[in-house]
């Protein structure tokens, strides 16, 4: 497993207004990695446009080195492209357990096996083994619509991990959340990064997490990438300080 993708020259373009302008970003496989910037800057727009969600109006995503941009969104995800949104997409009435089980068959082709004895032996040890991964194992019999907020997150990036990407988008995973969830919930991230080795990039609006945790920072601002490099780089940016930060967070 790798994991290195590169944006080359990314646009897109609604009419006149332009969300994405010319963002050239490379994130190193195994890298753990933070995007920011005020609302309307283009972050959600970025993941879209990786994901196939969007179409792209120029430039290039390559994954290990490979261009995969204008592919169907299914396509991306067999590829190695993994998403978790700000607002979880679940099955209400599914249980966790047969969420992450639809999920497996459904991306290994075998829906028709939704009609049998479900789920197959093998498919239940998978999602037992993502379940045990991401702390979701005394949480299997219930249904998603009972979950927590927390819980019904932690389900959604489940999910993406069961198709074992290679690069995982998580789009403001703490969103929501107060101050104690939120940094259990952080600290299952790094766990999951650490424990399969991806390339892992996330979108948040707390600094404080984002400087704690992410290995490499990039900012954007109306579109465009204001600064990228170490957390410590960014913080004395004085361009994303004024943009940005504020003094609060400088160093």
């Amino acid at each position: 497993m790798t994991g290195h993708l590169e944006l080359r020259g990314l646009r897109k373009a609604f009419g006149g207004v332009v969300a994405t302008d010319d963002v050239s970003l490379t994130f190193e496989p195994g890298t753990l990695s933070a995007i920011i910037g005020p609302n309307g800057a283009g972050k959600t727009t970025l993941f879209h446009l990786i994901t196939g969600k969007l179409p792209v109006t120029a430039g290039q995503v390559l994954l290990d080195g490979v261009s995969i941009t204008g592919l169907d969104r299914r396509e991306i995800v067999r590829r190695g492209i993994g998403r978790a949104f700000q607002v979880a997409n679940l099955f209400p009435t599914f249980t966790v357990e047969d969420s992450l089980a639809a999920g497996l068959m459904a991306h290994a082709g075998r829906t028709a096996s939704l009609l049998q004895s479900f789920p197959p032996p093998d498919v239940k040890r998978q999602a037992e083994e993502v379940m045990e991964l991401c702390g979701l194992t005394q949480l299997a019999r219930t249904e998603a619509r009972h979950l927590s907020h927390g819980d019904q997150k932690l389900l959604d990036i489940a999910l993406a991990l069961a198709l074992e990407p290679r690069v995982l988008l998580l789009d403001e995973p703490t969103a929501g959340m107060g101050p104690d969830e939120r940094w259990r919930m952080i600290e299952r991230v790094q766990r999951l990064w650490a424990a399969r080795s991806l390339t892992l990039i996330f979108i948040e609006h707390d600094m404080d997490i984002v400087f704690k945790i992410a290995q490499n920072v990039r900012v954007l601002r109306y579109g465009a990438v204001l600064a990228e490099g170490t957390p410590e780089e960014v913080r004395r940016n004085p361009a994303v300080v004024e943009a940005y930060l504020g003094a609060e967070h400088a160093l």
